[in-house]
């Protein structure tokens, strides 16, 4: 009996999995194409919709910050449904609405929040946490405490606006507040005693106390951010470095490891609820991003493909083949898909940004289908 009912469950659980398949629609909308040859790397590494999600900027290794408009990425969104739109081919240079050039490689990009999407914070391979002013088009504040180290991560609190917190390859999480005069990090902490990087932050985007950290020591920490001393939580699963920490809502987040895996883990008691597996992932960044409303998550992969998985489920529901899967052209292996990012708004509509380490920039949208 008890294995007929656990045969049932499995036809069941398959069933809803196919379901969950069926309820969603994607396509590629548009190609934004990058004039770098092999002989230079526009590799993107981070992609942001703003706060309004009516623009996008991108980072990476050309040190440019590049500001495009959701309009011009999404030329065909008001086409009425029964319509199929072409996919729309553009390049960077005509579809960037304009650029800011940084003094180094960029790792990471966050909005301010309370800035109206004005201010922008970056993270340099030098170190170096920049401010800046889209409106002026200027930085307008800069803090180098991390020994030129390479900073891996930046984050705003949403529960103290003001607050911001960066980590980097000097094994540390520094948390800062511009308040604080003559102060120059509010808390510092050091997650692995063995200094490995912290290659991820994020706080609590619900409003929270509660910090994310991502470490090189295979593991992920969440840190009350009002006594910053020992980890509240600690999330131990994964076999490899932990590259990103996403929260997907009040009581659950998901991290991405080198171990070619996605972990969904509850918030409360750092309990492990499900793994996702299919995309490949043993040495690179390759983005993570989360559209809390509709509980999908993005990834991308070192076989230069785009995964989209289900909260509910462990298997992708699609996998998209980013730019032909191309090798690149100096000959040292295949391109992958560097990084992702959802527009987080709608509910039976969504858009997912993703970049390649070729430096091309392709927009997917989906549809949910009507049952």
């Amino acid at each position: 009996m008890g294995n007929r009912n656990d045969e049932k469950k499995e036809n069941k659980e398959e069933e809803d999995e196919e379901r969950v398949r069926q309820d969603w629609e994607f396509r590629l909308s548009t190609v934004v194409s990058s004039s770098c040859d092999g002989a230079c790397s526009d590799t993107i590494g981070i992609i942001e919709f703003d706060p309004s999600d009516n623009l996008v900027v991108t980072g990476g290794i050309a040190r440019k910050i590049r500001v495009y408009s959701v309009k011009t990425l999404l030329p065909g969104e008001n086409h009425s449904d029964g319509e199929r739109a072409d996919v729309t081919s553009l390049q960077h240079n005509n579809a960037c609405e304009y650029y800011i050039c940084t003094p180094a490689k960029l790792s990471s990009l966050r909005w301010k929040p309370e800035s109206s999407g004005r201010v922008l914070g970056s993270g340099d391979y030098d170190g170096v946490v920049t401010e800046y002013d889209l409106d002026r088009r200027i930085p307008i504040f800069e803090r180098d405490e991390h020994g030129g180290r390479r900073i891996w991560s930046v984050d705003y609190s949403h529960w103290d606006p003001l607050v911001g917190a960066s980590g980097s390859d000097d094994g540390t999480m520094q948390m800062w507040d511009p308040r604080c005069e003559g102060i120059k990090t509010v808390a510092k902490v050091r997650p692995s005693g063995g200094g490995s990087a912290v290659c991820c932050v994020e706080f609590n985007p619900f409003g929270g106390p509660l910090i994310a950290v991502g470490c090189a020591d295979r593991r992920a920490y969440g840190y009350d951010m009002r006594k910053m001393v020992d980890p509240v939580l600690v999330f131990d699963g994964h076999q490899k470095t932990v590259t990103y920490v996403r929260f997907l809502d009040d009581h659950t987040m998901v991290t991405s490891g080198t171990d070619g895996c996605l972990r969904l883990w509850s918030t409360d008691d750092a309990r492990m609820i499900r793994v996702y597996m299919g995309h490949t992932n043993s040495r690179s960044f390759i983005g993570l991003s989360v559209w809390r409303t509709g509980g999908l998550l993005g990834c991308g992969s070192e076989d230069n493909r785009v995964f989209v998985y289900d909260k509910r489920w462990g298997e992708p529901i699609w996998v998209h083949e980013f730019g032909g899967g191309k090798w690149n052209g100096n000959g040292d292996g295949p391109n992958f898909v560097s990084s992702v990012c959802w527009r987080q708004v709608g509910e039976d509509g969504c858009t997912l940004v993703a970049g390649g380490s070729d430096g091309i920039l392709e927009v997917i949208v989906g549809k949910r289908i009507a049952s």
